[in-house]
């Protein structure tokens, strides 16, 4: 059990056009790994026959809401979990459809790959170049472009190089990390978990062999000590009559008794003096722990302060340059004020200007379209009441992204990435 615990954990998510075959593939992936319960084999057995297949239809172990098993599509994301005796797996099955871009990004949002199916009878399509753009939005480190149906075109070794020479220059452009190509039928499993003898020129890994050697990124206890205050914690009893401690998740790095830290945005400093954890007490915590935190200083700290190592502080700025994914039917609205949740810090912020939006087709800036609709993915500026505590999501995915609120129905309309400068993230040569 604890060599299980030991293992390393590779995030990744599917991502592809409608019946590109991610769901069948992750199928393929619990099936020929033996990661499927027999109980769980069954029941999809059972639901197979319901549909009138005849066979057993692996994208059921992931499609479980009954309008995407009556549709046959992929509408939410499904998270699967799974092991094999090198690595620990957990996978996001994301939507297809244009409408659903936003499902696909908040799976690839915590990934550490992503596995992009192309249908060899299509090739290359908007889907494929969207998604990519996702993930080079995100900076994913390692893209696997999975040529599926490879048995509907006769493991066409010349089709499959002739879609490898067309992305290759898409992956130039979105300055894509780490690219790799694999022919698989999902649906057979070729080259899936076992390689397949119906692709002799093909002398790469399987699609598993290569999630097992994808290096897994330094975890976020590496990064800078990111300390968001959730709750102050005052018992006023007669047992902690002086009690004073700051609950809340340790965004990123390591924190140790006796550290010199900084409280933003006040910029007071004080010493660590105890880190508890439920009912222990501890010499140091690390991101991701939930703990509770006691300072040598009786300094004012409330919900949304950040406590941080005072040798590496973030930046504290009320300007803030965002590349926003937009995910409600309501347009976004220049000059209009919406809540900015950021960590757990709440303000409100009012949205100064739209600086280009993203032609997917083209791959290419618009700068003078500055009407952003669901599922657009623009370059934005906002005012915020007052400053947030932020690294650039270059540097820390947690502390560098944020969401927008509209304050009237309360709703989600915005997923934001905290940049630095247009230049940098314009992507496109």
């Amino acid at each position: 059990m604890d060599g299980y615990l030991d293992m390393e954990l590779l995030r990744f998510t599917t991502a592809g056009s409608v019946d590109d075959g991610k769901s069948t593939l992750i199928g393929r992936l619990l099936y020929d790994s033996k990661s499927i319960f027999e109980d769980q084999l069954e029941a999809v057995r059972a639901a197979s026959e319901r549909l009138g297949g005849d066979e057993i239809n692996l994208a059921l172990l992931t499609d479980g809401l009954r309008a995407e098993r009556e549709q046959g599509i992929t509408i939410d994301v499904a998270y699967r979990y799974f092991a094999t005796p090198r690595r620990k797996f957990i996978i996001a099955d994301t939507p297809g459809h244009i409408e659903y871009t936003r499902n696909m990004v908040t799976g690839a949002s915590t990934a550490d790959a992503a596995i992009i199916l192309v249908d060899a009878r299509n090739g290359i399509i908007e889907q494929t170049k969207r998604h990519s753009y996702v993930a080079s939005l995100l900076q994913l480190d390692d893209v696997i472009i999975a040529i599926n149906k490879m048995d509907l075109v006769s493991f066409s070794e010349e089709i499959y190089n002739k879609i490898k020479s067309e992305y290759i220059e898409i992956a130039a452009k979105l300055r894509l990390r780490n690219v790799h190509y694999i022919p698989i039928s999902a649906r057979d499993g070729d080259n899936v978990v076992n390689r397949s003898a119906r692709t002799p020129w093909y002398d790469g890994p399987t699609l598993l062999e290569l999630l097992e050697n994808i290096p897994v990124k330094a975890g976020i206890d590496r990064l800078p000590v990111r300390f968001p205050v959730q709750y102050v914690i005052r018992p006023q009893n007669d047992r902690f009559h002086d009690y004073r401690a700051y609950a809340g998740r340790l965004a990123s790095g390591r924190l140790k008794v006796g550290d010199r830290v900084t409280v933003l945005p006040s910029f007071t400093e004080s010493t660590v003096k105890t880190i508890d954890e439920a009912e222990r007490s501890l010499d140091e915590a690390f991101a991701p722990m939930s703990v509770s935190v006691q300072l040598n200083d009786n300094v004012d700290v409330s919900r949304g302060d950040m406590i941080v190592r005072s040798d590496r502080l973030p930046h504290l700025n009320t300007r803030i340059s965002l590349l926003v994914c937009w995910l409600n039917h309501r347009p976004l609205s220049i000059g209009a004020k919406y809540i900015i949740r950021h960590a757990t810090d709440e303000v409100f912020g009012i949205i100064k200007d739209v600086y280009f939006k993203v032609n997917i087709n083209a791959l290419e800036n618009v700068i003078d379209d500055k009407v952003v609709k669901m599922n657009d993915i623009a370059h934005i500026s906002i005012k915020t009441s007052k400053p947030l505590k932020y690294d650039l999501y270059a540097d820390n995915k947690v502390t560098g992204s944020l969401v927008i609120i509209n304050e009237a129905t309360y709703e989600t309309v915005g997923a934001g990435m905290i940049v630095e400068s247009i230049e940098e993230q314009s992507f496109f040569i």
